[in-house]
Order: structure tokens, then C-alpha cells, then sequence
């Protein structure tokens, strides 16, 4: 779909593939201005779309116009920029703002021009770039024409089309975070994606509103890292549509402004931001908030429904924690907190090596000819799951994919994922009750090598290890992680144990592998890896936490 580099005009080859798309797939969603302004671009002249594209491409919608120098208008230049003024595609006398103007121009040719100002402020011609533009924002506060600025002709253009393009690209990628590059990052082999078929439901958003709901949530976004006043962006935050991916998006919003707000003191404003949020780590800061504000009745009376609804390992294991501590406030007894598995543990005393990580120091003292050390940590486990289950995870479902670079699913981490495809996954899953598991692993390892896919790291997934896991990863074992693995995909590809130990050569019925967390002087378990040590002691899958302490002479055992 993307164009060859060698083709000197395959970044406009790219950006009429993306236009071309949106026109076909998303055209009932652009007004008829849209419609026009688009056919329009495909009716300029081929040096002028060429350089038109070039500054779409670009970062920032200003430019300084000698500085528009390409091969493919070499010698034209002045009469494309014209040709694009005069369509309005470009304003020749844009106001620039302070900091504008200091992207735009390099010390030597700004320090002239502040002179009298740095001197009637006391302050030195020899500034810093940085500390310049500092100091004389106080004064300056206003846009104003570069000419004014400059006192002399400097020609700067804006580009008059950047919202319209920004929307083309957020309605092709379904983010704004992929780019232009994404389609070079293709053709130079450094990205492959799978083929997934498209259809008629393949597109990102049903209507016009979901596009503006996106992207004013973008702007709130980008409010908040530039440091607008968090009131001014709680008002700004849209509100709920009901696509479903649309509102995990404004519910991660509304959890980092409810983070934010906590940060800067605010914490009335975080409490409406968490408690307006349905992300899963905003219930439990709203609450920890209420706690912190001695707020307990409230925050017990929260706690109490919260714990009626299905919740995660890692919910239930914060919200136990929180009702532990309330309970006595409010003159209530604490919840008893199930049992914990038993987690294995051992300490290895090493000398403290010169270079190198704690992890590799353990692998290196374990490693044995006929009992192979690998260091795996999150990705093997993910790997097989995801190479057992490619064809589940790239089904072609409504809302899934709605263009040809997806990493993964769009809908991954929602609630519904698994459920949407529950007849696919039970499939995967019945290949491990028959044994069948281990040639479809091959095949999709062999077949799909180097094709992204969310689950598989392909420089650590090697065919030795590979075929280490097959030989030795019992079936029934993987079964029971990859069911915990669907329970909850977000939080549970994280906190699996650094490294894997397998033997070969042990005979039928004894253990032939074990995992390995490897936690050094002064470190500590994280909550998720307890939960996964956890499940594993509980489940007979074995593994183990591995201490280690250094020494200054040789290793003891």
C-alpha cells in the first residue's frame, strides 16, 4: 500500500493513498468544504502537492519560506509558493507569537533584534537561546507579523490546511499518534504488519461527532502537558459518547487530569476527575483520595458497592488493602483477605559482578549444559500465547482494524475483547487439550516471522528457545496461564518471572522447568509479580523468587 523509496515522490504517493482511503471509507463523515478542499489538492500541480506534502509532513504548521528547498521544485520554488498562496493554501503574513518566532529563527539572527530590550532589562546580549526567550516573554505577550518582529522582510508562511490533514490522518490511523513515517518505516523493513481484511466496518469512527470527540480530547491532551490551568481543561474535556473505545480514551484522560490535579494540590478538582473517570486505576485513586481527606464514611460507603462488581486481581488486591485500613475508622470489621499461597523462595550468594545485570549474574551461575537458563521476563509466556493464537487476536471484527498498520487490535485492552471473540479463543485453547498446540506454534513462528503482533517480542523468541518451550512447557500448564492471561490482558502480560530454567533430560512425570524471579540486594517483590508467584504456587506451576546477595570471593551455593 505504501510507496517505494525509490520513487523520489513517495511521500506524496503516500499522502494521496491516505486521502484517497479516508475519501472512500470516511467520506460521509467530511463536510462538503472538506470534500472540495481535498479535490482541490489533488488538482494542483504536481510540484505544488509535492511541496505542499513535504510541510504536511513536517512538525508545526510554520515555515520559513528559504528554507523550502527540495529537489523536486529546485528552480521553481518562489512560483509553487505563489501557486499555493494564491489558493490559500498557504498564508504568506501569519502572526507569530514569541515562541514561535525563537523556533523559527537561530540565536545569531534574534540577538540583533533584542538588543535594546536585553539592554533596557539589565540583562546580557550573550543570553542563551533558552534563557532569552525566558526572560522576554514578560514584555512580549502579544503576536505579532514577523515583519514587525524583524523590522525587515523575513517571509514565513503557515500552512492554512494542518486541521483538515491532522483529521484525514486521525480518521485513516484511529490516532494521532502513528505518523506520515509509519508508511516509510514499512518500505525501508523496519515495520510489518498483518493482512487483515476490510470491510465496510473497518473505519474507526460511525459519525462526525466521534471524530470531533476525539479530537477535542486530543487538545485536552495537549492543554494538560503544556500546563493550561487544570479547571480550564476539566471544562474542556468532552462529554461520554458511547463507542466504546472513544470512552476508554476519555476515561484515561480523566485519570491522568485527576493525577494532575492531585500533583498541583487541587484535590477537590481530583476527586470529580477520578470519580467522572471509569478507568480501573481511577476508582481505586478516588478512593485512596477520600482516605487521605479523612473523608472515611464516603469512601467506605464507595468501597462497599465498588466490591459488588467483578473485579481484577489487581482491584481486589488494592481494595482489601483499603478496606483493611477503613474498616476501623468507620467502626467496621476489616474484610478477612484470602489466604496467600506459599511463594518459593532461595537465596544465592554471588560475588557482585563488574558489568552486568543481577538477572544475567544468576543465569550465568545456574547454567548448565543439560539445564539451559534463558532470560525471558514477559515474553515468552506472551509469545506463545500470541503465536497459538495469531488468527483469534487478528480476527477482522467491526472496530478491531480500520487500516492496514495496526500493531494489534484496536480494541486489545478492552473488556470485551476476549468475549467478542470467545469461539476463536476456545479453539486455541482445545488445541492444548489435544496436544496439538506445539505444530501451530511452529508454523505461525515460521510463517509470521518478524510481523508485529502486541504478544511477541521477536529478537528474544529464538528457535532454540522455542523449541525448548515445547519440549518442556507441559500443556496443561500453559492452559492455565494463558486462561489467566485472557482474564485480563492489560494488566496480566506484566509481572511473569525474569528467567526460565528448563531440563531437557529430567524422565516423564517430574517438573522439566521452572521460573525464576530474580530480585537483588535491596529490591523487592511488585504487586503484580506477587500475583503471578501467587497463581503459580497455588496452580503447582513451578517457580520461584530468587535472592540474591554478593560477596567479595567466589560463589557459594
Amino acid at each position: 500500500m505504501s510507496a517505494g523509496l525509490e520513487n523520489p515522490l513517495y511521500y506524496l504517493e503516500n499522502l494521496e493513498t491516505v486521502v484517497g482511503w479516508v475519501t472512500d471509507y470516511h467520506g460521509d463523515l467530511l463536510t462538503a468544504v472538506e470534500l472540495r478542499r481535498l479535490a482541490g489538492f489533488r488538482a494542483l500541480p504536481t510540484p505544488a502537492r509535492a511541496l505542499l506534502t513535504r510541510m504536511i509532513m513536517r512538525s508545526g504548521d510554520l515555515f520559513r519560506v528559504d528554507k523550502l528547498r527540495y529537489p523536486e521544485v529546485e528552480g521553481c520554488e518562489d512560483r509553487v509558493i505563489h501557486h499555493l498562496v494564491l489558493s490559500e493554501w498557504l498564508d504568506p503574513a501569519p502572526t507569530v507569537s514569541l515562541p514561535e518566532l525563537f523556533r523559527l529563527f537561530t540565536l545569531a539572527e534574534l540577538r540583533p533584534v533584542f538588543a535594546d530590550t536585553l539592554a533596557a532589562l539589565g540583562l546580557p546580549r550573550s543570553l542563551p537561546k533558552g534563557q532569552m526567550l525566558d526572560r522576554l516573554r514578560a514584555v512580549y505577550q502579544s503576536p505579532r507579523p514577523v515583519i514587525e518582529w524583524l523590522g525587515g522582510p523575513a517571509a514565513v508562511a503557515r500552512l492554512d490546511c494542518m486541521a483538515l490533514f491532522d483529521r484525514i490522518r486521525l480518521m485513516f490511523f484511529g490516532n494521532l499518534r502513528q505518523s506520515w513515517s509509519d508508511f516509510v518505516l514499512v518500505e525501508l523493513g523496519h515495520q510489518r504488519y498483518e493482512t487483515v481484511r476490510f470491510t465496510p466496518d473497518s473505519r474507526a469512527f460511525a459519525t462526525r461527532e466521534e471524530v470531533d470527540l476525539y479530537l477535542a480530547m486530543d487538545q485536552c491532551r495537549q492543554s494538560l502537558d503544556e500546563g493550561v490551568a487544570l479547571g480550564d481543561v476539566w471544562a474542556a474535556v468532552p462529554p461520554p459518547s458511547d463507542n466504546r473505545w472513544l470512552t476508554r480514551r476519555r476515561d484515561r484522560l480523566l485519570l491522568e487530569l485527576g493525577r494532575a490535579a492531585e500533583r498541583s494540590g487541587d484535590r477537590d478538582l481530583a476527586l470529580r476527575a477520578f470519580a467522572a473517570s471509569g478507568h480501573r486505576e481511577a476508582s481505586l485513586k478516588h478512593l485512596r483520595l477520600l482516605e487521605r481527606l479523612k473523608r472515611f464514611d464516603e469512601a467506605w460507603i464507595i468501597a462497599q458497592r465498588w466490591q459488588q462488581q467483578a473485579l481484577s486481581d489487581a482491584e481486589i488486591q488494592g481494595l482489601t488493602r483499603l478496606l483493611k485500613r477503613l474498616g476501623p475508622k468507620v467502626g467496621h470489621p476489616a474484610p478477612q483477605a484470602p489466604a496467600a499461597a506459599e511463594i518459593a523462595t532461595h537465596t544465592l550468594i554471588l560475588p557482585k559482578p563488574q558489568t552486568g545485570s543481577v538477572e544475567h549474574a544468576v543465569k550465568q551461575q545456574l547454567w548448565q549444559d543439560d539445564a539451559p537458563v534463558y532470560y525471558v521476563e514477559n515474553t515468552l509466556i506472551n509469545a506463545l500465547f500470541g503465536l497459538l493464537c495469531w488468527e483469534a487476536i487478528y480476527q477482522p471484527l467491526p472496530g478491531a482494524f480500520f487500516h492496514p498498520f495496526h500493531v494489534g487490535p484496536a480494541d486489545l485492552n478492552g473488556e470485551d475483547f476476549i468475549a467478542r471473540r470467545a469461539a476463536a479463543f476456545d479453539a486455541c485453547l482445545d488445541l492444548l487439550r489435544r496436544g496439538d498446540h506445539g505444530p501451530v506454534i511452529r508454523r505461525n513462528f515460521a510463517a509470521k516471522q518478524g510481523i508485529t503482533n502486541p504478544f511477541v517480542v521477536w529478537p528474544v523468541i529464538h528457535q532454540e528457545l522455542l523449541d525448548s518451550a515445547l519440549c518442556c512447557l507441559p500443556a496443561t500448564d500453559l492452559d492455565r496461564m494463558f486462561r489467566r492471561l485472557m482474564a485480563n490482558l492489560r494488566e496480566h502480560r506484566s509481572g511473569l518471572p525474569d528467567l526460565i530454567r528448563f531440563f531437557p533430560n529430567r524422565p516423564e512425570g517430574e517438573a522439566r522447568y521452572e521460573m525464576i524471579e530474580v530480585k537483588g540486594p535491596g529490591d523487592r517483590l511488585q504487586d503484580h509479580q506477587v500475583r503471578w508467584l501467587e497463581f503459580f504456587a497455588k496452580e503447582g506451576i513451578p517457580a520461584r523468587v530468587c535472592y540474591v546477595r554478593w560477596h567479595d570471593g567466589e560463589a557459594l551455593a
